[in-house]
């Protein structure tokens, strides 16, 4: 009998490198990688489910769970992972010169349930105060105009959240003063572009962000990867088994980033940023798993909540198949 086929979508990570290039064979399975953008994968998985193997939204994960609607069985497979205080951008002339200021501003952003805004929103209540309904969100495209969200919200009227106008977008309403700020996970263009009138809001974001790290021991976790359900109820073995392989192949990525003879990366001081990397973060800083990975988990649960995304009762485990919760140890 031969191996099972499945499709696995998701981004051109190093992490994934050694299943694309089958470095890294999954028990029983042979796989075709489909090599996608987050924007229009998202989308996709949320509206259609179209693939057998995904690369997911966190954010949306939880709130279909919560909402009973999910198509997909979640693995502790975290793909990306950002620090997020590099991400807010600010247009310098509206009296914004720290986190607390951005109280009652009008922040966009391009899905209000998008999880790199719901760990932006949650930093701002913890470590500064304000609550996700003392800001006025506003919704919409980056650099295209006329974005939606890809799941329907069902918020308190005590958030506000609106669309921007479907001929304008985010960065060009961020220049003009439209906007106070703007959150976002890609670097928008007008900052790029030297705007005179925009920065951000940590311009010297690794020490903030480092010292995030030493005060919560939180990673922030943006995607994590599915199995659809009839894929699973098919082959119950399937999802131990692709966890198994994520976690090898992450392997692979990691040693060859501590090959010191050749930089597997595009970077000059690969080694040096490394072992800085290790020394605020300790030796295994990307960490997947359910128990490795609960407080971040917990941390995200919460917020949901708190930002009226979801309602409470959703756990941990009820994100993932039981058969990943815990791995066997030699």
């Amino acid at each position: 009998m031969g191996d099972l086929h499945f499709t696995l979508a998701g981004g051109t990570y190093d992490r994934t490198q050694a299943l694309r290039d089958g470095t890294v064979k999954p028990d029983g399975c042979s796989l075709t990688y489909l090599e996608m953008k987050p924007m229009e994968l998202f989308f996709r998985v949320v509206r259609y489910a179209e693939f057998e193997i995904t690369e997911m939204s966190f954010s949306s994960h939880i709130m279909q769970t919560q909402l009973g609607n999910s198509r997909y069985v979640g693995l502790p497979v975290f793909l990306s992972r950002s620090f997020r205080h590099s991400s807010f951008y600010i247009n310098k002339n509206k009296g914004i010169k720290n986190a607390t200021d951005l109280k009652g501003k009008t922040i966009g952003v391009p899905e209000y349930q998008m999880t790199a805004a719901l760990w932006q929103r949650g930093l701002l209540k913890d470590e500064y105060g304000i609550e996700p309904w003392e800001i006025k969100w506003r919704t919409g495209g980056l650099e295209e105009a006329g974005r939606e969200e890809r799941m329907a919200l069902n918020l308190d009227p005590k958030f506000d959240v609106e669309p921007i106008p479907r001929d304008k977008t985010l960065s060009g309403m961020l220049a003009d003063g439209e906007l106070d700020a703007v959150i976002c996970p890609p670097v928008p263009s007008v900052f790029t572009n030297g705007h005179p009138d925009v920065d951000r809001l940590w311009p010297d974001f690794r020490p903030a962000e480092e010292e995030f790290y030493k005060k919560t021991g939180m990673f922030p976790i943006m995607h994590m990867v599915g199995i659809r359900d009839d894929v699973v109820e098919k082959y119950p073995w399937l999802p131990a088994t692709m966890y198994k392989a994520f976690r090898q192949a992450k392997d692979v990525a990691v040693k060859n980033l501590e090959f010191g003879a050749a930089a597997c990366a595009t970077l000059p001081w690969q080694g040096a940023e490394l072992r800085r990397t290790r020394q605020v973060m300790g030796h295994d800083y990307w960490q997947y798993g359910l128990e490795e990975n609960r407080t971040d988990i917990e941390a995200m649960l919460r917020y949901s909540v708190e930002q009226g995304l979801t309602k409470p009762g959703v756990t941990a485990e009820d994100l993932f198949a039981e058969s990943t919760w815990t791995t066997t140890k030699e």
